[in-house]
């Protein structure tokens, strides 16, 4: 039998990704600072969870989600 090994960051990454898909970026950031989870490279991890957005489609994004409420 084997076990696959999950390298913490990259799993971490996947479930605030996950978390920011479906909340909107203020809950995500509160349960961040509750967890202590701001440890780590934030401008990577950026980086990577934002690498094809822009400031325009980054304001759709924003405008859409404030209009479903």
């Amino acid at each position: 039998m084997t076990i696959k090994v999950i390298n913490e960051q990259q799993n971490l990454q996947e479930v605030i990704q996950v978390l920011l898909t479906h909340l909107e970026p203020s809950k995500v950031m509160k349960f961040w600072a509750a967890c202590n989870l701001g440890e780590g490279d934030y401008l990577q991890l950026k980086d990577k969870l934002f690498a094809q957005e822009d400031v325009d489609s980054l304001y759709e994004k924003i405008k859409a989600y404030q209009d479903r409420e």
